[in-house]
């Protein structure tokens, strides 16, 4: 299995979503972590890029943000 060169800290400041909802799809999705700084194997990196793409389409910005607290608009 390839490594993405993307670690949890990547991800949360590209999607702009905090370290800790990556954390919790982390867990979801049985991918193991030490901490923000660990590099994802390249299928785990695809499969929290896909919850993030999934949980932003089921959650329009305006109407709640990824870690489900409705945004007051």
């Amino acid at each position: 299995m390839g490594f993405a060169d993307l670690s949890i800290a990547e991800i949360a400041a590209d999607y702009s979503i905090p370290v800790e909802k990556v954390f919790s799809l982390c867990n979801q999705l049985g991918i193991a972590y030490k901490h923000q700084k660990t590099r994802l194997a390249l299928e785990d990196a695809k499969a929290i890029l896909s919850q993030i793409q999934i949980l932003s389409e089921t959650h329009p910005k305006g109407t709640s943000n990824l870690v489900g607290d409705t945004e007051v608009t």
